[in-house]
């Protein structure tokens, strides 16, 4: 089954939640994880290669991404979709 994603803004405008129909992130903790950070998660890995990605986090079935504050949705964006369908392919 192909993954849904479902993205969604936050109040802070350099943030976005991205909800999806897939557990994400296993087990009962939580991850947290900033550009640099070494993680053997594919998705982490891969959204925190995206040029303008400052960090995220994740648990169960979601993970917020947030960008550094020069950075512009309208390029970070596409780039974030296109990860989640190459890790979940």
């Amino acid at each position: 089954m192909a993954i849904e994603i479902n993205v969604q803004t936050t109040p802070n405008p350099n943030s976005i939640k991205i909800s999806t129909n897939q557990t994400l992130f296993e087990g009962p903790r939580s991850t947290s994880l900033k550009r640099g950070d070494a993680t053997d998660l594919p998705l982490a890995a891969a959204l925190l290669s995206i040029e303008g990605i400052d960090n995220i986090f994740g648990i169960r079935d979601f993970v917020t991404v947030s960008k550094t504050e020069e950075a512009e949705w309208d390029t970070i964006l596409p780039q974030v979709e296109e990860v989640f369908e190459k890790v979940y392919a």
